[in-house]
């Protein structure tokens, strides 16, 4: 037998499947090959694969590899960029919470540099009771932390001067000078007043200041009223005259670390000391203390006739501000003008702009637009520290005077000159005419309360009580201490 041919096979030329006739009906299906053909069919693949030929089912299973390939290696890259994109992420959110701590730790009391003085420790055992900051935080501190133990902040900090800021233009010469009275009768630590006047009144400020029997205690320092040049004219008209001047203050005082500003119309019926060592009590965030515009909502005037933003439920009252300047200076604000956070020196006129039309009463509106939208800064007062006569003429709505008396009194609208709160003027009267080096229960306490019984038809004189309780008080432990001191 002759060897087999080598090669593709040959293929068997079949003769074709013989038709139907016509008019058959179709087949339903094509007949099944016969089995020789099969075979022929089998063979001839076979063939081709062994010649190298590529039909299209080898075709297709060469090309699902290269594609199953391709989108491995997509998916691979795909996923390296996801990882590299959490990995950014996770660097931003690094560099963010180091920044963070960095800047809590700048604002920490101590941590500025310069010439500033370092501002009390909050980490000290009275301030860790009081961390949390907020109202019931300051009520407490207000309450608890009146009796022996109130001094130990002044211990610690024994030759720290207290810088004590007042604004007064017009005919508020009297009535600020009664105000530095009252700071000077009860305070322990030295007080450095800074004292912002139109030009015309320097002279009688110094003249009236220089007589001040409290040499070493008392140092003062005469500042003109300024304002940014491209404004002047529109901030110093903002409501009061020269009122809006506080809110400059950091700006101006740029040595100074801390800070309380009082309104012409304050007396201190409680030592400076006291509402200083509120400075202590602030916790990371915090950087200035105010106390409420109302306790009542039904008789507040933000929550009923505002047209900005203001701070909590009533709003806040800006005639009594203790601040950590250094704070202050550092913060960047939130804001609705701008996503960007801003300075304290470059928000003020853009909230002027936008919420001129809007604002009643001028700075005290544009802080209240400030920490509504950084409530967490913001350490408040309870009322005793910022009584006026908002808090009797409606019946009384501070409990917390009513237990411990006023440590703060706030003669606004013009109480102190008119007959339409008695109560208020005859304190204010009684501390203007005590001098220096009488006694004061019987120069000052007695006058006082006789004249306050008179007043007990009004809604203020009804709780008289008040009004002279932490007075009485402050006098007594203020010769307690004169006689230790021999």
């Amino acid at each position: 037998m002759s060897p087999r041919p080598s090669g593709p096979p040959r293929r068997r030329h079949l003769p074709p499947p013989a038709r139907p006739p016509q008019g058959s009906p179709r087949p339903l299906a094509r007949p099944r090959p016969s089995h020789a053909g099969a075979r022929v069919a089998a063979a001839a693949s076979v063939g081709a694969r062994a010649a190298g030929w590529a039909p299209a089912a080898a075709w297709r299973r060469c090309r699902g590899r290269g594609g199953r390939r391709r989108r491995r290696r997509r998916r691979m890259r795909r996923f390296a960029r996801v990882a590299l994109l959490c990995l950014g992420c996770g660097l931003c959110s690094l560099l963010y919470g180091f920044s963070q701590l960095a800047l809590s730790l700048e604002q920490e009391p101590g941590g500025g540099g310069g010439r500033e003085r370092q501002a009390p420790d909050p980490a000290a055992p009275g301030a860790r009771r009081q961390a949390g900051g907020g109202r019931a935080a300051a009520g407490s501190a207000g309450r608890g932390e009146a009796g022996a133990g109130r001094y130990d902040y002044m211990k610690t900090h024994p030759s720290e001067k207290m810088h004590l800021a007042v604004v007064a233009c017009g005919e508020r010469l009297e009535e600020t000078v009664t105000m530095l009275r009252s700071a000077v009768i009860f305070s322990i630590k030295p007080l450095q007043f800074h004292i912002f006047a139109e030009d015309q009144l320097h002279e009688s400020f110094k003249d009236i200041l220089d007589d001040f029997p409290y040499e070493g205690k008392v140092n003062y320092t005469l500042y003109p009223i300024t304002f940014p040049t491209e404004s002047a004219a529109e901030w110093k008209k903002l409501f009061k005259p020269c009122a809006s001047q506080r809110l400059f203050l950091p700006l101006i005082l740029k040595n100074v670390d801390s800070l309380l500003y009082v309104d012409t119309d304050i007396l201190f019926l409680r030592p400076v000391d006291d509402i200083w060592s509120f400075l202590g009590k602030f916790n990371a965030t915090q950087i200035a203390a105010m106390a409420p515009e109302h306790e009542e909502p039904r008789i507040g005037w933000y929550n009923r006739f505002a047209r900005h933003p203001y701070y909590g439920v009533t709003g806040i009252n800006s005639g009594v501000m203790l601040m950590n300047m250094t704070r202050i200076r550092r913060k960047y604000f939130k804001n609705d003008m701008t996503p960007v956070r801003l300075q304290w020196g470059e928000i003020l006129m853009p909230l002027l702009k936008k919420y001129k039309l809007n604002i009643t009463w001028g700075d005290q509106d544009l802080l209240n637009i400030m920490f509504f939208h950084n409530p967490e800064s913001l350490y408040v007062f309870p009322c005793q520290w910022n009584y006026r006569p908002d808090h009797c003429i409606y019946g009384s709505n501070c409990k917390e005077a009513e237990e411990e008396g006023i440590f703060i009194l706030h003669g606004n609208r013009g109480v102190y000159h008119d007959d339409k709160q008695p109560t208020f003027r005859a304190v204010y009267e009684a501390i203007k005419n005590y001098s220096f080096g009488d006694d004061l229960v019987r120069s000052l306490l007695h006058p006082l309360e006789l004249e306050l019984r008179k007043t007990m038809h009004t809604y203020c004189g009804k709780v008289y009580k008040v009004f002279v309780k932490q007075l009485t008080k402050s006098i007594r432990d203020l010769y307690a201490r004169r006689s230790k001191g021999r």
